[in-house]
């Protein structure tokens, strides 16, 4: 009965939450009906300045994901896609403020976050992607930032990291000290690739070639993604008072999976000017074109009913954490990264 009666009363309090969302999420700023599907989003006022205008400001915080981040089952790459979606349908948003703190995390994932943010800008001209960078915005977290219209960072912020990072174990020697025998039965030659159960010498150099030239490729495709970003970057902004800094002659050298701080990475064109966040505010009123109040908003996550079931069918774990102030990464045997080397092992 307890327990009837507890479900009633959350069911209660969702209707008379949604109702309220119910007539803003039937049209949208341009009149249109719409049919969400993904992410439950709600408009958040974080900063009031009593403006009409608003910039949305979008996080990217912590290991770049492709795995569930809620009870909801979304994860980040799909988080983020809403709230650029809802960006794109406010007429009001004038401008996103990407606000990065992350070493960097899974190689899809990020490319997918960056084709969303560049997607964004090519479909949504005037309103442009300014990036500001926290504390930490290396590998991922700076191939995220590569395609946006300006780059701030603070001048102790650590960024760069460019590079490709595969992880993997060797556990031969300690299974024939306990006196394990791998037995392993294949369709080819190289179907138990980065195999740990195999003496070292048993890898085959046509075999290390081929996981050496995947790296290169990658890498390849971040060097690639950072030169255009910051060249469209700089094509958009020559035209202003202040141009921001194109990439140096010799960026290439620095690519090498080296962290920067902020003060390197302004000389080296990586980024485009040094401040906090409010500074990434002031170079978004600026390049929109805002001279009055803007407010700051955010699109948070709601939650209704259906999430509080699902919860039920989740299974509780109990774990013992130590807090580093960030959380490490569960590298994937096989799995391509974009990471820092401070977060890599």
């Amino acid at each position: 009965m307890i327990f009837a009666l507890v479900l009633l009363v959350l069911l209660i309090v969702s209707v008379i939450s949604n109702l309220s969302h119910v007539a803003s999420n039937l049209y949208s700023s341009k009149g249109r009906h719409i049919h969400s599907v993904g992410p439950k989003l709600e408009e958040v006022i974080t900063e009031d300045n009593e403006g009409i205008n608003k910039f949305a400001v979008v996080e990217v915080s912590g290991i770049i994901t492709s795995r569930a981040l809620d009870q909801g089952g979304y994860n980040m790459v799909e988080i983020i896609r809403a709230q650029l979606k809802r960006a794109e349908e406010d007429d009001k948003v004038k401008a996103i403020i990407l606000k990065v703190d992350s070493p960097g995390g899974e190689v899809l994932a990020s490319d997918e976050i960056y084709r969303e943010i560049s997607d964004f800008q090519k479909k949504n001209t005037t309103k442009p992607v300014i990036a500001s960078m926290g504390n930490l915005a290396a590998s991922g977290g700076y191939y995220v930032s590569a395609p946006c219209r300006w780059i701030v960072a603070n001048d102790l912020t650590i960024t760069g990291s460019i590079g490709v990072i595969m992880h993997g174990w060797n556990y031969r020697k300690l299974m024939d000290k306990v006196g394990v025998v791998p037995q392993t039965y294949k369709s080819g030659k190289f179907k138990d690739m980065l195999s740990g159960d195999r003496e070292p010498e048993e890898v085959p150099p046509e075999e290390r070639a081929m996981v050496q030239g995947l790296i290169h490729e990658t890498y390849g495709k971040f060097k690639g993604v950072v030169e255009k970003g910051r060249k469209q970057a700089y094509e958009k902004n020559k035209s202003l008072k202040d141009k921001g800094r194109p990439l140096s002659q010799d960026w290439a050298d620095y690519a090498d999976g080296r962290v920067l701080s902020g003060s390197e990475a302004l000389k080296l064109g990586f980024v485009d000017q040094l401040g906090n966040f409010q500074d990434a505010v002031e170079r978004a009123k600026a390049l929109t074109g805002v001279s009055g109040p803007a407010n700051l908003i955010e699109y948070q996550q709601h939650y209704d009913i259906s999430d509080i079931f699902r919860l039920f069918g989740q299974t509780e774990s109990h774990s013992i954490k130590v807090d580093l102030g960030v959380d490490m990464p569960k590298l994937q045997v096989g799995q391509l990264y974009f990471l820092s080397p401070i977060f890599a092992h």
